[in-house]
């Protein structure tokens, strides 16, 4: 199978019903299977004061998607620095991510020049196709 037929399967996999596949093809095989969300926390018995909220101008804010189903990583080694940090200005085409997807590294860049407002997926995560990784705004 061609790479972009591997990851049309994986982004249909992904908005099946499916939680786990296998596929044979000659010696070619690929084996699927979604992560089981973890189950609710059990709720307080104190009730707390509500968490601040970010603004509703955060939640307008354009998001850098994940562009196919894998771990997301936020540096490109456990000891390294992350590509990115909210604040920080990023450069259109500049990193800001990988994506591990069947052992195969994918680089997320920057779909222009932004400012990071939020990362908000967690550094080794798996992310959905489509899932947000980082919130920012245009510069």
């Amino acid at each position: 199978m061609e790479k972009q037929e591997i990851i049309e399967l994986m982004h249909e996999f992904q908005r099946s019903g499916l939680s786990r596949m296998k596929l044979a093809d000659g010696p070619f095989s690929l084996e699927l299977e979604k992560a089981v969300p973890a189950a609710p926390a059990a709720m307080p018995t104190a009730v707390s004061a509500p968490a601040e909220t970010a603004p509703a101008v955060q939640e307008t804010l354009p998001t850098v998607n994940a562009p196919l189903v894998g771990t997301f990583f936020r540096a490109p080694g456990p000891d390294a620095e992350p590509y990115v940090r909210p604040g920080e200005r990023v450069a259109k085409g500049q990193t800001v991510g990988l994506i591990e997807a069947m052992k195969t590294m994918s680089e997320i860049p920057a779909p222009c020049d932004l400012v990071v407002e939020e990362v908000l997926a967690e550094n080794g995560s798996l992310v959905s196709f489509g899932a947000p990784l980082l919130r920012y705004r245009h510069v």
